[in-house]
């Protein structure tokens, strides 16, 4: 049964109706560009070994790779939100597309390591731009279905992420530049498609977008909700980032061999792109807060099961499909709850990249600590943060505030 009220879902849709942002062309467009992007961000872990061979590097060195694609895309978010409602949708997809392929070419072809690094964050920035662009088109622009497009859009992302380590697997890291070029030329014709999209996207009213489940209202500052926000993608992110990280080493601790290991951490992304596909028709009926509190709920519990070793790889699994809907389900949900806050979109999309850079050496050290064994229980104690943090969210949003504008 939904708990969606139907005269919500019919205003909504009629809003939706008379001011559709995308053409059905540029929906498959911006879903392929979610697979390049996807893509560009899991080609250069697996690239690591010819980068290090080519230009004598250290690990640390060669990962910079990575992080400078991270320090780009999250200033790509800030400075495309600086830029939203000043230019066209369409300049600034449009640069965005280009930025990566520029970027991507560039770090292809780049005669040192200094250069490479620059063409990354060129990428970077890019990438943060049509991470940051289309996420926040999508919310506004699917009236009550946007958390279900949002749902399928991320989920390309997944198919991406999934597509770019096979690549490099099949020809072999040694040829890492033509698949960054063969990158940097597949998002050329995606420019094409950008006639399809709206220029000037509605911006959410707050009576049309309020969120509504029944109750009192509990007021509270647009800081603290902002705040919560974005704690919850920080922590989430953690987590995503914190088991496929981390997967492969605690499965081999407790007993699994190397490639057992790494098939079920596979296993683990797949069920990320798979859950956001299956919560596509599930958000057709339930709200954002009802989807994320059953989604953080069964992560928690599926990462407590992972501190058992036969249950392990198959816990990890269900994080993977419960973790899947919170990052594009918290974004339609947070646009209705400060729908005047126009900067909130970008606020949580850059911190859940500061995120996942930030697990690594968080978990890192807390490892230190507590010895492998302990992964999935340090992850469970975060998860359970999340929830907590999702249990205030939808208290203080049961009827969002009218904020003043952020």
């Amino acid at each position: 049964m939904s708990d969606i009220p139907t005269a919500q879902q019919a205003n909504q849709a009629q809003l939706v109706a008379e001011a559709r942002v995308f053409s059905p062309t540029a929906v498959v467009a911006s879903c392929a560009g979610f697979v390049l992007i996807g893509a560009l961000q899991a080609l250069y872990g697996p690239a690591i070994p010819a980068f290090r061979e080519e230009y004598a590097l250290s690990p640390s060195a060669a990962g910079l790779g990575l992080s400078a694609h991270f320090v780009g895309g999250v200033a790509g978010v800030l400075l495309f939100d600086r830029l939203y409602g000043r230019l066209g949708n369409r300049q600034i997809l449009g640069t965005s597309y280009l930025l990566m392929a520029v970027g991507a070419a560039g770090f292809a072809l780049a005669p040192n390591w200094p250069v490479g690094l620059a063409a990354a964050l060129l990428a970077g920035l890019g990438f943060g731009g049509i991470d940051y662009g289309l996420n926040q088109l999508f919310a506004v622009g699917f009236g009550h279905r946007s958390t279900a497009m949002l749902n399928i859009l991320n989920a390309h992302f997944g198919i991406g992420a999934i597509l770019g380590p096979a690549l490099v697997a099949a020809v072999g890291a040694e040829h890492y530049p033509a698949l960054f070029l063969a990158f940097a030329a597949a998002n050329l014709p995606l420019l094409l498609c950008l006639r399809g999209v709206r220029d000037r996207a509605p911006r959410p009213a707050g009576g049309a977008a309020s969120v509504e489940t029944g109750g009192t209202a509990l007021s509270r500052s647009l800081g603290s909700v902002l705040a919560v926000f974005v704690t919850l993608y920080v922590l989430h992110v953690g987590i995503e980032a914190g088991v496929g990280g981390w997967e492969p080493t605690h499965l081999e601790t407790v007993g699994y061999g190397a490639g057992a290991a790494a098939t079920a951490t596979s296993v683990y992304w797949l069920m990320m792109t798979v859950g956001r596909f299956l919560a596509a028709p599930i958000a057709l009926r339930f709200s954002p807060q009802t989807i994320i509190t059953v989604s953080c709920a069964g992560m928690t519990v599926c990462l407590l099961l992972a501190s058992v070793p036969w249950l392990a790889p198959y816990a990890y699994a269900g994080v993977g499909l419960f973790i899947a809907p919170i990052f594009p389900t918290g974004l339609p949900w947070l646009n209705a709850a400060a729908p005047r806050a126009r900067r909130a979109g970008a606020l949580v999309i850059a911190a859940s990249m500061v995120g996942g850079v930030a697990a690594g050496p968080a978990l890192g050290k807390a490892i230190e600590w507590s010895g492998v064994r302990a992964v999935p229980l340090l992850l469970c104690a975060i998860s359970a943060l999340c929830l907590l943090a999702t249990l205030w969210l939808t208290r203080a949003t049961r009827t969002a505030p009218d904020f003043p504008s952020a």
